[in-house]
């Protein structure tokens, strides 16, 4: 009899854990409190961080799994169509019927007979579980002195919550944060009628335009030998790098009249944003420091500065908020706002059976990484690969915990080839001389992880070659003469 496998969540993450599950032989069924799937691509307020008017900061060709590509001809398409996406993927492999709509899960524990999966229907037993309920749905609203006093109207809100431009006719709003969200929602609104727009911020970030120079920006800074480099080159070297890439592709902030970012990339962090520095080289928005305190309407910043505002939206960042796991699987974890222990993200040498899907910070597009570790999750427990021995999982929980307190944001290339490694399907390169190039400096398709291991694709080389020269990208296998110089540092180091 098949083992049965409780998967929390209908989002990207729940989907495509459960379409490797099934591949694999189990029995997936998927919870899901809302009464549609998406998880937070389903828009729906109050359980999702997108807005009507939102398209994807990553490619379509990396907004996909292997096995259905996303079609089309938008570089960056609306949440709209990743939604439509999402629900033919989920017929495509029968996961629509498998899912429980309107039914929230509120216990995880595990017990003698396996693990009780609470919920709103009752109480069941599962041989596993895959927690797939999504990293960003508990917003935080930093501590400002007096921010309770704020009497703007309409007053103080989360870019989670935003939906649209309309009640911020008019109105002088300020924006907290420099993620993707909170440059994203001031461009919108500085743009449709806000009558000021002022963001402040912790510290100046660089900011990657989406597209430029006709390619995606996620083609050119989440690839392979930015994953290859960083474990081989000083962290300097990295850093100097990807500063290069980024200000080549998009200049830096204080060459459009925003403050001047830490020279080092890694110290000031990067944002992708299409609009925002032309609209701060226009005036159109301006950027000031950190808040201060609030009295009233009035804003003080960092530098003395003042200035009334009518709403203020934060886009500062998100708790890890598990609460249906039991008292004693918390406490394993050790789980708080920012940190859970487990080998690579996924298992816990003393919770046998549970794993968890899309539980890491990371910059850049989910869609690749999820898929490369739910297939990991699936091939372990369908035994196709040899089992994580525990000195193993728990050397990866001791280096993670050794790491807490410091930042735990990654590079979506670095958890891809992760998760790629772990599942055995990171193709070698000199398996693909002519695919070298695509494959080194090329965007992490999807497809670049069916050429070789469990669930190979005959035409996967072919499909590969297809992704990488989308948009121009990589149209040929010689390499330019950056790429060389990069990749001879790369190969000049020992082995």
């Amino acid at each position: 009899m098949a083992e049965r496998v409780a998967v929390i969540g209908a989002g990207p993450g729940g989907l495509v854990a459960a379409r490797w599950l099934a591949s694999c032989g189990f029995e997936p069924t998927i919870f899901e409190r809302n009464p549609v799937l998406g998880g937070q691509w389903s828009g729906l307020p109050g359980r999702s961080g997108v807005w009507p008017s939102m398209h994807t900061n990553t490619s379509r060709i990396l907004t996909a799994f292997s096995d259905l590509p996303f079609g089309g001809h938008l570089v960056h398409p609306p949440y709209a169509d990743v939604l439509r996406y999402l629900h033919r993927y989920a017929e495509s492999f029968g996961l629509t019927a498998r899912i429980r709509f309107g039914t929230a899960v509120d216990s995880v524990n595990l017990d003698d007979t396996g693990w009780l999966v609470g919920h709103s229907d009752g109480t069941e037993v599962f041989d596993r579980v895959v927690v797939a309920s999504g990293r960003f749905h508990s917003p935080v609203i930093p501590a400002v002195p007096g921010l309770e006093s704020f009497s703007g109207d309409p007053g103080i809100g989360s870019t989670y919550d935003f939906r649209d431009h309309d009640r911020y006719l008019g109105r002088r709003v300020l924006v907290a944060g420099g993620a993707i969200s909170a440059l994203e929602i001031a461009a919108e609104l500085a743009q449709l009628g806000a009558s000021r727009v002022v963001v402040t911020q912790r510290r100046q970030r660089y900011v990657l335009p989406k597209f430029a120079a006709g390619v995606p920006s996620d083609h050119r800074i989440f690839t392979r030998y930015g994953t290859l480099s960083n474990e081989v080159l000083p962290a300097a070297e990295i850093d100097r790098q990807l500063r290069e890439i980024v200000t080549e592709a998009g200049g830096s902030p204080d060459q459009y009249g925003a403050p001047a970012p830490d020279p080092s990339l890694f110290a000031a962090g990067v944002t992708l944003g299409q609009s925002y520095l032309p609209l701060v080289a226009e005036g159109r928005i301006t950027v000031r420091p950190w808040i201060d305190s609030v009295a009233g309407d009035t804003v003080t910043f960092a530098d003395g500065q003042a200035e009334t505002f009518d709403a203020i939206l934060f886009g500062t960042g998100f708790e890890l908020s598990l609460p249906f796991l039991g008292r004693n699987v918390h406490a394993t974890l050790d789980l708080d706002g920012a940190h859970l222990d487990a080998d690579r993200h996924t298992f816990h040498p003393d919770l046998p059976g549970l794993a968890f899907v899309g539980m890491w910070d990371q910059s850049g597009g989910y869609f690749v990484p999820l898929e490369l570790q739910a297939r990991w999750i699936a091939y372990l427990w369908g035994g196709i690969l040899p089992a994580v021995t525990e000195a193993e999982q728990r050397a990866s929980v001791a280096a993670y915990r050794s790491r807490r307190g410091a930042s735990q944001k990654t590079r979506m290339n670095l958890a891809a080839l992760t998760f790629a490694r772990a599942a055995g399907v990171e193709p070698e390169l000199s398996r693909w001389p002519e695919l070298r190039r695509a494959l080194l400096f090329g965007p992490l398709a999807p497809s670049c992880f069916r050429l070789e291991g469990p669930d190979a694709l005959p035409d996967a080389a072919t499909m590969f070659a297809q992704d990488a020269a989308e948009f121009g990208a990589i149209t040929g296998n010689d390499l330019t003469e950056r790429e060389r110089r990069y990749w001879s540092m790369v190969e000049a180091q020992p082995l």
